[in-house]
């Protein structure tokens, strides 16, 4: 099904200054594709059609990208002193494959915890620190199981799923698959919206992944996986089975402090008018700001910069902050 040809450098900007290196690797047969194009009926199923003709141009070959050696992390357990556990074992299974000719092997990962934690900021950081692409689904919109396999198309409307097209339209044959909210995922009683995620969190199986649209088998073993749940018990034991769970507190009080006041230099450093105000936030805002989820932190900091420039400040002050009542207490696991 898949091969892989010689190594090549992929350079990548935001890889804290490591070159990824990659194999091209095959996630679909050209022949398979051809296969089922020519059986089309003439001047019907135009939208398949059109799939089977965007494969065969963009042909089967994708970047399988691993690190050139491991990579910088330290910012990362800076930047997320609540990660630290998912962030030594993310580590060690990086360690495994550099300086070697092994592909790039990550455990599907379920980060479990309360809302605003900084969940889903995470999975995004993993695809940046791995130097490839990511998709992003969000399960508590879903209502069927096709957005991640595929309607079938004889269905009207009916189009490829996000793992389909993620490999199909993306660069690469390993990305990262972020699946947010696993928990929240919800479908009609006779249809499993998980039901797919079974044979895809297997390595086996999932390198002969066939979408219920096109129809054509596509490896997606190599696939990185990243879920976030708020609550275990909406998972199906099978799923918690085929990943490692990491749970994710609220960060102590420092580590919260450390979060705001990075946060508040990235506001600065990204805007222009983030010149106007001071380097550092002061004390008082840090301590104000430790009591709010890593989420609520970058939201209460937009309004103090707001409400400081109309003040014609270039200190932020507590006043500048939301009020008590406006903020949302930061809460735990479902009991």
């Amino acid at each position: 099904m898949s091969s892989c040809t010689d190594l090549v450098p992929v350079q990548r900007d935001d890889f804290q200054g490591r070159i990824p290196i990659a194999h091209m690797r095959h996630v679909y047969s050209l022949d398979a594709v051809e296969k089922r194009l020519g059986k089309l009926p003439p001047r019907e199923h135009e939208s398949l059609r059109a799939t089977y003709e965007r494969m065969l141009e963009k042909g089967p070959e994708r970047f399988q990208v691993k690190p050139s050696g491991l990579p910088a992390m330290e910012h990362l357990y800076d930047e997320l002193p609540n990660f630290h556990e998912v962030l030594d074992d993310l580590k060690r299974q990086l360690a495994l494959c550099t300086d070697s000719s092994d592909a790039l092997e990550i455990t599907p990962m379920l980060l479990l915890g309360p809302p605003g934690v900084g969940k889903t900021h995470f999975a995004r950081e993993v695809a940046r620190l791995l130097g490839t692409g990511h998709g992003f689904l969000s399960m508590s919109a879903m209502t069927a199981g096709w957005i991640l396999s595929g309607a079938s198309s004889q269905w009207k409307g009916a189009r490829p799923g996000k793992v389909f097209e993620t490999l199909v339209d993306g660069q690469y044959a390993n990305p990262v698959m972020v699946v947010d909210e696993i928990d929240k995922s919800s479908g009609e009683h006779s249809y499993d919206p998980l039901g797919s995620l079974y044979s895809l969190l297997e390595h086996d199986t999932a390198g002969n992944f066939t979408d219920e649209f096109a129809e054509v088998p596509i490896d997606a073993s190599q696939v990185i996986w990243v879920a976030t749940a708020n609550d275990a018990r909406g998972i199906p034991d099978p799923i918690l089975n085929r990943m490692n769970v990491f749970e994710i507190e609220m960060p102590d009080a420092e580590a919260a402090r450390k979060i705001a006041a990075k946060l508040y230099r990235g506001i600065r450093a990204d805007h222009a008018w983030g010149q106007r105000f001071d380097e550092e936030p002061g004390e008082a805002v840090l301590e104000a700001l430790g009591s709010l989820a890593p989420r609520e932190m970058r939201r209460a900091l937009m309004v103090a910069f707001g409400n400081a420039k109309l003040d014609g400040r270039g200190a932020l002050e507590v006043r500048d902050l939301p009020e008590q009542g406006q903020r949302r207490t930061p809460i735990g696991f479902v009991q």
